[in-house]
């Protein structure tokens, strides 16, 4: 059977939007990319190289996931547009970014995916090479556990979350990665935040172009944005959307089971360092062509949703 092609997108797209922690107006370029480049990004407002969007260039993984220095050329908050390309099943792009962070634009996936499909998505003359996990890799810290597997086919991923804020509560989802799940169960589902830390990340200079545009503000009693949310637990699954953003920093496609509870980006970027640490635990190969499945699995315990929630 021959191996699944490589693709890019069709042609050139341009996004415009604030940052969500700077605050500033910036500007993304997606530009179609040569067979065998993979994702990298460049800064057209500093004359630094292109910085290719794997683990070993992420230089912060606190708040967002931030691919090289900001300072020298690097881009924050990289992970809804990497999630984005992963969950399409873009192996190649150039992002050309004007400013140090990525523009939030409504806090989701969805209009990164909309431009993309507005060009369109071209097959290239090149094998796709996905990474295997061969054996289970388990980071676990005080604060939670994500775990890689070995898995039959594709990237299956499973996450948990535990919030003692009633609003959230207790959330699980699960899905079997591929570009129709990818839209219909991930890519709307918003960042969010909680009002009592407004305050505080203002102090630290994060989180100045927060908005209810743009993150799901979570009050003492109540979900403050006046539309409600858009999934019934839109929270797991924009956390979801964070994991598939961060794994794709492996390099190529994961084939393997992802597990999370009570994960981040941090968690999630040291777990692709420890599973590439060990040679034996995992192999890169080219993958056989695929059809979509198209489902996801949801279990949740939440208390309170807009009456757009489906």
């Amino acid at each position: 059977m021959k191996a699944a092609k490589q693709t890019t997108v069709r042609d050139s797209i341009t996004l415009d939007g604030i940052g969500v922690h700077s605050g500033a107006r910036v500007s993304v370029t997606l530009h179609p990319a040569e067979a065998g480049s993979g994702i990298a990004f460049l800064r057209s407002d500093q004359d630094h190289a292109e910085i290719p969007a794997v683990f070993r260039n992420v230089s912060s993984a606190d708040l967002s996931t931030v691919i090289g220095r900001p300072e020298r050329g690097g881009v924050a908050t990289v992970e809804h547009l990497m999630a984005a390309l992963a969950g399409l099943g873009i192996d190649n792009c150039l992002v050309e970014v004007d400013g140090p962070e990525m523009p939030i634009l409504d806090g989701s996936a969805a209009p990164f995916v909309a431009a993309i499909e507005q060009v369109g998505i071209v097959l290239q003359d090149a094998p796709r090479k996905v990474v295997k996990v061969l054996k289970s890799v388990v980071l676990e810290t005080e604060r939670g556990v994500v775990e890689l597997h070995p898995h039959d086919r594709g990237l299956r991923l499973e996450v948990e979350i535990d919030f003692a804020n009633p609003l959230i509560g207790r959330q699980v989802c699960g899905i079997d990665l591929d570009p129709l799940a990818f839209r219909r169960d991930v890519a709307r589902a918003r960042t969010f935040g909680f009002m009592q830390d407004v305050s505080k990340l203002w102090a630290v200079n994060k989180a100045l172009g927060a908005s209810l545009d743009n993150t799901i503000v979570v009050g003492d009693d109540r979900i403050l944005n006046p539309e409600g949310l858009r999934y019934r637990d839109e929270f797991v699954r924009h956390k979801l959307l964070d994991a598939i953003g961060d794994l794709s920093l492996a390099g190529a496609p994961l084939v393997g089971r992802f597990r999370s509870y009570r994960g981040g980006h941090r968690m999630n970027v040291k777990l692709l360092e420890t599973l590439f640490a060990d040679p034996t635990a995992y192999a890169i190969v080219e993958q056989a062509p695929r059809r979509d499945r198209g489902h996801a699995d949801i279990g949740v315990s939440v208390p309170a949703y807009g009456p757009d929630a489906t």
